[in-house]
């Protein structure tokens, strides 16, 4: 591809950031189907979307469903935004502030952000001299804005010891768990470079929250801070929340260091499991408001205990760490399984029994993918059939 070519796939890409919001499936299913280019045409108006190209859309989120009307509502969704679109005037802001763009053309686009798949990003706009790591050089520390003493304590060693094994950390720049594990990474002499990254929910030109101007321009002078969303774009809940998907697939490995029972830092840690990546949660005390997330993503058994840099290190292994040992993998019954068994097998109770449509449910698959799987699973000794439904045996 010459220049020319990339010069414009890049500004599509920047116009269509400010176009779609993050995470929005039918815009990102139009850009994987006709290529950014011809996805800002039809976004805009400007070329009308042929009917196999409608037809592949409505496979891509819909598959073996009926023909609906998902382009043309999300075309009446865009209309408002598009008097809006100036990507020359948003990378000419990004320029001033020393920025640049990250495509998925070039070669300094993160491999990790494949595995989200149509969730991933049109495109990231970053600010700072950095690059973006391989995945395993990165940890994602996360928790709550209002932390406690211990909790920014325990921050603090865990995410200097990472950065002094030489891990990036990667935070969201929030008050609190963030803001802490920013800073004690920024704080190290160790080999990680660059030190942090911090992803925000607004566009990079503005540092939000304004009470860390001081600590994100230290981050833009030493690492990284990038967002999906274009310059001048203002923090909403939802890209919140979108948000918390890119650091979980930008991390090896989420460590949430403490969350109230319902909190971002668990959105944050269930995109990362459903991603396969490790997740780890640091217990507190059993009478504090801010360990009672942790605590719950270790009783459902969705994060593993950590009370260490080196316990957080053997999570991400010996391909990203400078760990002193290497980490012994023991087998597991997932090893060898089909995607669709693998599902199955973490949708079956350990105690109780459960019927076909709640497995169905919980899994996200047909009943007769059920069926087919546990018959499997059962041949494997891994699942028990009993008179109200099924479960795990007790070795799985």
């Amino acid at each position: 591809m010459n220049v020319a070519q990339d010069s414009s796939t890049a500004m599509a890409r920047a116009a269509l950031s400010r176009l779609f919001e993050p995470s929005d499936a039918v815009g990102l299913a139009l850009v994987a189907a006709a290529g950014p280019l011809d996805a800002l045409r039809i976004a805009t108006g400007d070329l009308k979307a042929a009917g196999d190209l409608r037809q592949e859309i409505q496979e891509l989120l819909a598959p073996g469903e009926r023909q609906s009307n998902l382009l043309d509502r999300a075309l009446e969704r865009w209309a408002p935004r598009r008097n809006d679109l100036a990507p020359e005037r948003d990378l000419a802001t990004l320029a001033r502030f020393g920025g640049r763009l990250l495509t998925p053309e070039a070669e300094d686009w993160p491999a990790a952000l494949e595995d989200l798949q149509l969730a991933a990003p049109v495109c990231l706009w970053a600010r700072g001299p950095a690059e973006i790591p391989p995945l395993q050089r990165m940890v994602a520390v996360v928790g709550s804005r209002d932390s406690t003493n211990y909790g920014a304590s325990v921050t603090a060693e865990m995410a200097s010891g990472l950065a002094m094994k030489g891990l990036t950390i990667l935070s969201g720049g929030a008050y609190g768990i963030d803001a802490q594990a920013h800073r004690a990474a920024l704080g190290t002499s160790g080999t990680a470079q660059p030190p942090t990254i911090a992803v925000m929910a607004c566009g990079v030109d503005r540092y939000y929250p304004a009470g860390h101007e001081e600590l994100l321009r230290t981050i833009a002078q030493d690492g990284l801070v990038i967002s999906e969303v274009p310059p001048g774009s203002s923090p909403t809940r939802w890209r919140f929340l979108a948000r918390n998907r890119l650091i979980a697939a930008l991390g090896a490995v989420t460590v949430v260091v403490e969350a109230r029972w319902r909190s971002g830092a668990l959105n944050t840690a269930h995109h990362a499991a459903g991603l396969g990546r490790p997740v780890g949660a640091v217990p507190g005390s059993v009478f504090s408001a801010n360990s009672a997330g942790c605590h719950r993503l270790l009783r459902d058994g969705s994060a593993i205990c950590v009370t260490e840099a080196s316990e957080v290190a053997e999570l991400v292994g010996p391909l990203g760490t400078n760990a002193e040992t290497e980490v012994s993998v023991p087998s597991s019954d997932h090893d060898g399984l089909a995607v669709q068994d693998i599902l199955l097998l973490d949708a079956l109770p350990l105690r109780i029994y459960s019927s076909i449509d709640k497995l169905a449910s919980v899994a996200g698959l047909g009943s007769r993918d059920v069926l087919a799987g546990l018959a499997r699973l059962e041949l494997a000794g891994l699942a028990l059939r009993g008179p109200e439904g099924w479960k795990r045996t007790p070795k799985s």
